[in-house]
């Protein structure tokens, strides 16, 4: 039997994990909606206003379509070293390796 202590296992801090893909979605998706309703109001203010009010929302609501669609897509990229490693603080915990059971210990 050997008698070398194995290395500590990396845990990861559940702080500094991403959020799930759902979420993603589900905050992009109403970056979208949000962005789409600003157009839609653009496009009935075009309607009943004149001058250069009626001209800057015609403009916005050709442009929008296109930001909401390139900032929906757009995902938040993973950065670098933003995950952590933590080490255990309770180094008597039971340990469960590959290959043993719970009866070995």
């Amino acid at each position: 039997m050997s008698t070398k202590r194995r290395a500590e296992p990396t845990v990861q801090s559940v702080t500094s994990a991403r959020s799930t893909a759902d979420d993603d979605i589900n905050a992009r998706m109403k970056h979208y909606l949000v962005t789409m309703g600003i157009r839609t109001g653009c496009f009935v203010l075009a309607f009943f206003t004149q001058g250069w009010v009626r001209w800057t929302c015609v403009a916005l609501a050709v442009v929008l379509p296109y930001i909401a669609v390139v900032f929906a897509n757009a995902h938040a990229p993973r950065v670098a070293g933003r995950v952590s490693p933590v080490t255990p603080r309770d180094p008597h915990r039971r340990r469960l390796g590959p290959g043993r059971r719970n009866s070995e210990q």
